[in-house]
């Protein structure tokens, strides 16, 4: 007679979102890994992601509503320095590889592209590009390939 497992709610890996102020007016938003009995490896909080400044008032708005939809709300980051949520694994996922394409991009027009690509993919999705841009040797090759996908080219009109 072989036991039958079922699964615990106290098995799943465990993300937090940080919210914080660099100066008035810029809020800087990252997230983390921390550690849980899901993920073994992870000893102590790892950083996934995050974004500031000029990238990230240009997809706040999103981002807020996609936190909203989660249940988070960062509004307490005006009264205290930092401000911690933990996160479901989707919307962490997803925000983390948002953040991580974005954080180098310049050009607005491609970075609200990538910012819709990211946001309408699946969650199991963004868990392959996200597992891939950060345990990969290169990275940054990664991050490219993900940009190049939503990115339309120059003159190319279909």
């Amino acid at each position: 007679m072989t036991k039958r497992v079922t699964p615990r709610e106290g098995i799943r890996p465990s993300y937090e979102l940080r919210a914080s102020k660099a100066g008035a007016g810029n809020l800087v938003l990252e997230i983390w890994q921390l550690p849980s009995r899901a993920t073994p490896e992870v000893r102590q909080p790892h950083y996934i992601g995050g974004l500031a400044g000029r990238n990230l008032a240009l997809v706040e708005p999103r981002v807020l509503k996609q936190l909203r939809a989660g249940g988070v709300d960062i509004g307490g980051v005006r009264q205290a320095p930092l401000v911690r949520a933990d996160l479901h694994e989707a919307l962490a996922l997803r925000l983390g590889l948002t953040f991580r394409a974005l954080a180098p991009m310049r050009n607005r027009t491609h970075m609200r592209a990538v910012s819709d690509g990211v946001e309408a993919m699946a969650p199991e999705e963004a868990a392959y590009w996200l597992g891939m841009a950060m345990r990969r040797r290169h990275p940054r090759r990664v991050l490219m390939a993900l940009r190049c996908l939503f990115v339309e080219p120059a003159g190319f009109r279909a």
